[in-house]
């Protein structure tokens, strides 16, 4: 049995974990909830819009784009969001978990040299450059603060790729926010654009100002940008989700850890006690 002094120090070390998990918690809440709003404002917009581009599109049977050309796969990049942090559950390991799956698949597919892998957090950057795969440039700003300045120059350069045939599809990895408790991993095709739209939509008659050239040049590399921006703020939200419901599972720990040491304790200052009067007694005998 432990002596007092090591229990003691047990549960000095469990309380000050305590402290810390439930300041971090504290934190990750108050981020949670700006993130939240955040993705909650945006995503509506950017869902809508993509749906009147569906609808749009699916009507105009001569409508010929780059984005939404599709070609034989030949050579692929995977776009993979993860935090830069650790402290927040399976959200990273989730992540890097479906990326290497990816990476294999397409590895005995096409081989790994037809590969690209543009790893936006420091988690699953280092992930795969374990596997062989580094960033020609550092993406780990995009995760603490991005901007929508930031989320134009990042699509910009994926629509670069897919525009000069440097790849053929672009697949987003990431974690999709649904609620304070649950996220939802998401693999999607980001390009080329897949034009679908339910039949009850392919109706809608557009009227059309300008003209309809002018409105895609426009609309298209639009909704490109903004798929970007909300898919970093979507892995946003769901890292701050996770790590808030990790700490708090922490913390609800280390209160019942605490509670049985304090038990513990007591029993063996209890036993220690009982021990000393027995001895006192048995020497007045």
């Amino acid at each position: 049995m432990a002596s007092l002094k090591e229990i003691k120090t047990r549960i000095s070390s469990v309380d000050s974990t305590k402290k810390i998990t439930s300041a971090m918690k504290m934190v990750a809440s108050a981020k949670l909830r700006k993130a939240q709003k955040n993705i909650e404002a945006f995503l509506p917009y950017e869902q809508k819009l993509n749906e009147m581009l569906n609808c749009f599109l699916s009507t105009e049977k001569d409508v010929k784009s780059i984005y939404a050309e599709q070609r034989d796969l030949c050579r692929v990049a995977i776009v993979a969001a993860s935090s830069n942090s650790s402290l927040c559950g399976a959200f990273n390991s989730t992540i890097i978990k479906k990326t290497t799956q990816l990476i294999e698949l397409f590895s005995q597919q096409l081989g790994r040299e037809n590969i690209e892998v543009l790893s936006i957090g420091k988690k699953v950057a280092d992930a795969v450059k374990r596997l062989g795969f580094a960033n020609s440039e550092n993406y780990e700003h995009l995760v603490d603060k991005p901007t929508y300045e930031d989320a134009i120059s990042f699509a910009e350069k994926l629509v670069a790729l897919f525009a000069e045939k440097k790849v053929d599809q672009i697949i987003f990895v990431y974690q999709h926010f649904k609620s304070s408790a649950v996220q939802q991993l998401v693999q999607e095709t980001y390009l080329p654009l897949s034009l679908q739209v339910s039949s009850d939509k392919s109706n809608v008659e557009y009227i059309l100002e300008p003209d309809r050239e002018h409105i895609l040049s426009l609309l298209l590399p639009k909704v490109l940008r903004l798929k970007v921006y909300t898919m970093l703020l979507d892995s946003i939200a769901s890292e701050q989700a996770a790590r808030t419901l990790a700490m708090q599972i922490a913390t609800d720990n280390a209160e019942k850890l605490l509670e049985e040491l304090t038990i513990q304790y007591n029993k063996s200052r209890q036993q220690a006690i009982t021990n000393e009067l027995l001895d006192i007694m048995g020497g007045q005998q």
